[in-house]
């Protein structure tokens, strides 16, 4: 008997999301959790298992294609078996005057198009960093004006092209894209709203020499003095949009506080080793989560969000850890991190960044997170400012940890040294209640209890 396999939920409130890539093809076999095709959103890219063993016997949507959420995207069966291609459900679009419109379905076409993709080995540079770019599908639908059929392939568009689209009052059909199929990428369409003179007019387009490529076509453009303009990333213009609606949304202050690590140094260096045969690595991120999650119990203003004109307090404890990519950053959250105890932690944490590196994080492990730990310290900066994860109210910078000469007791001494970074939303947290919070860390810090170790 066949299995469908479904497009899973890519988190809460998105209706719809994006196939990046098909790791198999139809007549592979599969075993059951075996990677069967990867997806892409503003916050993770993840390989999807396959929900049971046996043969790849269609593949319903393609790679770069959307779907709604639960929609059949293919078909294990045995060996021999005969599967009917599921027709997948079409997503609704927007004209350009607000009315819905239905793009033409056969059951073989799929309704949308999205996720980057190289377009040629040529443009490989600018692609690498393109192909995982999250897309950050919305539920409530964005627009797309009515397309016209072109060479029998309508234009077809990604969600945020679409909401980017009904937000400029442009109508994508005017707009030649760059992606699979004449796909309007995002940069495309970004390209559209930023250069009027150049591209908002289908004449202007079709004037163009054939051999003179759209500028995002090409790996890089020279601008004044021989400099390369470079296109961003999708990846790289969510996180910088994330960022500016935090600036905008919250009312960021700092306090920084200077921690004495010895004590945790010596702690480590005489369990690391056998944290090591247990699987985990014992690093000092280790000692700083579990000192947090206990004064985050303490202090539940720190571990909270705003909900529009409501505070919300969590019970539960899900630290976000900040983990830097080759091309951007991704946040994924140790759910009940107030349940484990540092060894558990230590586990927690090397499992999702190793998984978040790898690309292989569920859609679940990137959402929900409480309070944020980020470490530029990693990189030798002594401290950082880091933008606050909405709608969390706190953000953890840790600074590099060093040995340094401090005074103690009217002596120079040599200590293990680094500063913390509390970076707090105004709106909700005062400034006695941030300095309580992190005069209770560094108390932590510096008098850990060996025997939680």
């Amino acid at each position: 008997m066949s299995t469908p396999v479904v497009m899973p939920q890519m988190g809460e409130s998105i209706a719809e999301g994006t196939i990046v890539r098909w790791i198999k093809k139809v007549g592979d076999s599969v075993d059951r959790d075996e990677p069967l095709f990867e997806i892409s959103t503003d916050k993770v890219d993840a390989e999807i298992p396959s929900p049971a063993a046996g043969v790849l016997m269609a593949i319903a949507v393609k790679e770069g294609e959307t779907v709604p959420v639960n929609s059949v995207v293919a078909t294990i069966g045995a060996a021999g078996e005969v599967a009917e291609v599921p027709k997948v459900p079409e997503v609704p679009k927007v004209g350009a005057n607000g009315a819905k419109t239905s793009a033409q379905a056969d059951g073989t076409s799929a309704p949308t198009v999205a996720a980057p993709a190289p377009p040629s080995t040529t443009n490989a540079a600018l692609a690498a960093p393109l192909a995982p770019a999250p897309q950050a599908p919305q539920a409530p639908q964005a627009p797309q004006a009515p397309e016209a059929e072109a060479g029998g392939d309508r234009h077809k568009s990604s969600p945020l092209v679409r909401r980017i689209a009904k937000e400029h009052n442009v109508d994508i059909g005017q707009i030649q894209g760059s992606g699979i199929g004449g796909r309007v990428t995002k940069q495309d369409i970004l390209g559209f709203i930023e250069s009027p003179s150049d591209s908002r007019s289908p004449d202007s387009r079709s004037a163009r020499p054939a051999s003179e490529p759209l500028v995002q076509d090409r790996p890089f453009t020279i601008g004044a003095a021989g400099a390369q303009i470079v296109p961003m990333s999708v990846m790289r213009k969510k996180i910088a949009e994330h960022m500016v609606l935090s600036k905008r949304t919250s009312a960021h202050v700092y306090s920084v506080f200077e921690v004495n690590y010895s004590k945790v140094d010596q702690i480590r260096k005489a369990k690391k080793d056998d944290y090591e045969r247990s699987g985990a690595k014992l690093t000092y991120t280790s000692f700083i989560a579990k000192v947090i999650v206990d004064c985050l119990r303490a202090h539940r203003t720190i571990n909270a969000s705003i909900d529009g004109d409501n505070a919300v307090y969590h019970h539960e404890i899900n630290l976000g850890i900040a983990v830097a990519l080759e091309n951007g950053l991704i946040v994924p959250v140790v759910k009940g991190a107030g349940e484990k105890n540092i060894l558990g932690l230590s586990r927690a944490i090397q499992d999702v960044a190793d998984r978040a590196r790898a690309k292989k994080l569920n859609p679940e492990e990137v959402h929900g997170g409480t309070f944020t730990i980020t470490n530029p310290g990693n990189f030798g900066a002594q401290f950082g400012l880091p933008i606050i994860n909405q709608p969390q109210v706190a953000i953890l910078g840790v600074g590099t940890i060093e040995k340094r000469a401090v005074v103690i007791d009217d002596l120079i001494g040599i200590r293990t040294m680094g500063y913390l970074t509390l970076g707090y939303d105004h709106r909700l947290v005062d400034g006695a209640v941030a300095d309580q919070f992190m005069a209770d860390v560094k108390k932590g810090i510096e008098n850990f209890d060996p025997s939680q170790v």
